[in-house]
């Protein structure tokens, strides 16, 4: 009898801790993916300054192989970036716009990061602003 009420404290520890163990897990992981987003946006600057436009190409920025590009410990892949070129001033807009970029990672499907319900999806512009999907949580996941 004693023997089960030790198994029976032992399932109800392990059905707690369990969960909250992977929960961690996962939240330590998104570190990969903001550092990523963090390197890929100081390599689009640093082309930027010699080139004058932003690539969406990932020899250009240092990264082997075609979008996307895996990334940290295979949990997280950065998505092709979305490239908005500058224009040119008209009568409307007699300074142009600016070229801009948008990086987004994402989980790689198959992986248990894929059950990070918290933050599913990380992004970054060239203006330094930072988001998350879900967007109620996007400071949370930035941190």
């Amino acid at each position: 009898m004693e023997l089960l009420i030790t198994i029976a404290i032992a399932a109800v520890l392990a059905s707690i801790a369990i969960p909250a163990y992977n929960m961690y897990i996962r939240k330590a992981r998104r570190t990969d993916a903001r550092t990523a987003l963090q390197d890929m946006a100081a390599l689009e600057e640093r082309y930027f300054s010699t080139q004058n436009i932003y690539s969406a190409t990932t020899t250009d920025l240092g990264y082997g192989g075609p979008w996307p590009v895996t990334v940290g410990n295979g949990y997280y892949q950065i998505l092709a970036p979305v490239i908005v070129p500058a224009t040119a001033p008209t009568a409307l807009v007699p300074g142009g716009t600016p070229a801009t970029y948008t990086l987004t990672a994402v989980p790689i499907a198959g992986t248990d990061q894929v059950n990070d319900t918290d933050c599913t999806s990380f992004s970054l512009t060239s203006g330094g602003v930072q988001s998350a999907l879900p967007v109620a949580n996007s400071a949370l996941c930035w941190r």
